[in-house]
């Protein structure tokens, strides 16, 4: 079945290989971004099943406007995929407010925001499916990613409790938990050794995570854990405080020894 899809932080990075995986497969697709040079050019690149649109996940009117814009183009959304996120790095004592606050306003409430607008409208239309790319670090608390990682905690939790209130609705829930992948946030975090954890664990290209959530668009599973058993496993450990402050340190020093790998070799 083809679906119209609406994706969040589609510029770049893991929206974008979303969108252009899906126009392959033969949906329509409305890209959305914060940048609006960058989204529209992407879209365009795309095809006639592809349109470009300014969202700022923050806020209320803008998320209207982009349901709006939908409709108005291809009758409406069928999927909603949230995707948009951001990140400042740095361990939690050295960020300001304003940077805590940041992560707090895209990743959490950006998503809670959309998904809110999301069960209205796909509510009052009979049908809808929400999907949220969250993270691997929903389970596991890493240094260098505090509040990022509270924002993942958080967005798992409220993604979970609506489903539940949402149970005897129209609508479908999937989460997917993405773990280090290739994308400009990778980068950021390349060039700060607070968030070395992230080169513990092999990182995939955007296009790897995109195929999880398109073929998520068709299943509709509850929750998908990435990679499946490494993920898994992951998922257990985070139960376990003593476990963690243990385990995390271990592979922090082995992140630490990766990252000085990796930067040596783009310095020659």
């Amino acid at each position: 079945m083809k679906e119209n899809i609406l994706v969040t932080g589609a510029a770049n990075g893991i929206g974008a290989a979303i969108a252009e995986l899906a126009i392959t497969r033969g949906h329509r697709v409305l890209l959305t971004d914060v940048d609006e040079q960058a989204v529209r050019t992407r879209a365009r690149s795309l095809g006639d099943r592809a349109t470009g649109h300014v969202l700022d996940i923050r806020d209320p009117a803008a998320w209207d406007k982009a349901f709006d814009v939908a409709e108005a183009e291809f009758g409406g959304v069928d999927v909603l995929v949230n995707n948009a996120g951001i990140i400042h790095t740095g361990h939690a004592k050295d960020l300001s407010p304003q940077q805590h606050r940041d992560i707090v306003e895209v990743n959490l409430l950006g998503a809670i925001t959309g998904t809110c607008t999301a069960i209205e409208r796909m509510t009052a239309q009979g049908y809808g499916h929400i999907v949220t790319v969250c993270s691997m670090t929903a389970f596991l608390p890493l240094p260098g990613y505090a509040t990022y990682s509270g924002t993942k905690h958080g967005l798992r939790a409220f993604h979970h409790s609506v489903a539940i209130e949402e149970r005897d609705g129209p609508l479908d829930f999937t989460i997917i938990h993405p773990p280090t992948t290739r994308t400009g946030m990778l980068d950021q975090e390349m060039a700060d050794p607070a968030c070395a954890i992230a080169f513990a664990e092999k990182s995939y290209a955007p296009e790897r995570i995109a195929v999880t959530v398109i073929d998520a668009v068709a299943t509709k599973p509850v929750e998908v854990v990435f990679p499946p058993l490494g993920g898994r496993f992951q998922r257990i450990g985070g139960v376990f405080p003593r476990l963690m402050r243990w385990v995390i340190p271990l592979a922090e020093a082995q992140g630490l020894r990766r990252r000085a790998q990796l930067v040596a070799a783009r310095s020659k």
